[in-house]
């Protein structure tokens, strides 16, 4: 039997950082709107009669093979056992699986770009394998246990919860905060994908970043009660249920100004969170273009930005960027996968 799987990775639009625990149930109305692009997590996934496990991941252009008896506690502990693919065999020790696969693993989405790629590559192999193996799941099961398997793996503090939803649902969504759960609504509209879609701009900045840090000290800093960062954070909550209500409403050019006001509002948080050389291809193209806003995705300090601006100067703004070390990708919103 052979199970193929993929899902989006996100482009988050505000309120990020405010869907770590327990900081969604701390900030009043805590919203968090991203949208599932067209980059694509893919996974094949096929029993094998033997117990090896092939894994062929097109992003390293590598096979890794290991055989079910490496699964041990002792290797699962040690994270660099697997090499690149810790997160793969610590989802597929979840299974305690009799008999080996052949699994095969591609992102068209570039590696630390803050697009939550890994996590969509999680909730994908972690839905394939439940499929291949009879387990039955559902999308907010199986993002408890993809988030619980990364966070420990990565140990840099805990890890949040929008980047795996895009994945497994699709569309435009506001993830909100509720005691024990996560209210999910889907957004989406045809109308609000062409907006998006002609006034935002996804760069790849192809400057390193991780993550892990820039999160860890702003949880951190959040909970030694800094007063520059919290409150930061509640103007961050404050500006995402503005942008979900304009949502609601359809005042769609008021998503743009509000998208650039999280940006701003978010360099307060860490002095990483926007890197020196994005900062300043901003300030030349500012120069140019009236109306244009930037917005570090995930937690920034590299990876992927975007740009928000009059849809006119869409193909001119890309036309610049192209100039510069940093790449235009391509920015599609996908059509919802389910009902919610």
């Amino acid at each position: 039997m052979k199970v193929e799987k993929a899902g989006s990775v996100r482009v988050d639009l505000v309120g990020g950082t405010l869907d770590i625990e327990p900081i969604h149930l701390i900030l009043p109305n805590v919203v968090t709107l991203n949208v599932a692009t067209g980059l694509m997590a893919k996974v094949t996934v096929e029993a094998r009669e033997d117990d090896k496990i092939v894994i062929f991941s097109e992003d390293y252009q590598k096979t890794y093979n290991y055989d079910l008896s490496d699964f041990t506690q002792k290797n699962l502990y040690q994270n660099n056992y697997f090499d690149e693919m810790t997160f793969i065999c610590q989802l597929i020790a979840l299974f305690q699986l009799d008999q080996g696969l052949d699994i095969k693993l591609s992102s068209n989405a570039p590696a630390g770009s803050g697009l939550g790629g890994s996590s969509s590559m999680g909730v994908v192999f972690y839905e394939a394998l439940s499929e291949l193996v009879g387990r039955k799941t559902d999308p907010k099961s199986t993002v408890r246990m993809v988030k619980a398997t990364e966070g420990r793996i990565l140990n840099q503090g805990m890890p949040g919860y929008q980047d795996y939803f895009p994945a497994l649902l699709g569309g435009v969504l506001a993830l909100k905060a509720k005691t024990g759960d996560i209210e999910i609504e889907q957004l989406y509209t045809s109308e609000l994908k062409a907006f998006l879609e002609s006034h935002i701009t996804l760069v790849y900045s192809g400057l390193s970043r991780s993550s892990g840090i820039n999160n860890w000290s702003v949880y951190k800093a959040f909970f030694d009660k800094d007063e520059n960062v919290r409150s930061a954070m509640e103007r961050i909550a404050e500006l995402s249920h503005q942008t979900y209500q304009a949502i609601q409403k359809s005042d769609f050019p008021e998503i743009l100004k509000f998208i650039h006001q999280e940006g701003e509002t978010r360099k307060k948080l860490a002095p990483t969170i926007v890197p020196r050389e994005v900062d300043e291809i901003f300030n030349v193209l500012k120069e140019e273009f009236n109306d244009l806003g930037i917005k570090m995705c995930g937690a920034g300090g590299g990876g992927c930005f975007i740009l928000v601006h009059n849809a006119q100067d869409k193909s001119k703004l890309q036309d610049r960027i192209a100039k510069t070390p940093m790449k235009v990708l391509d920015f599609k919103i996908e059509s919802p996968k389910i009902n919610i």
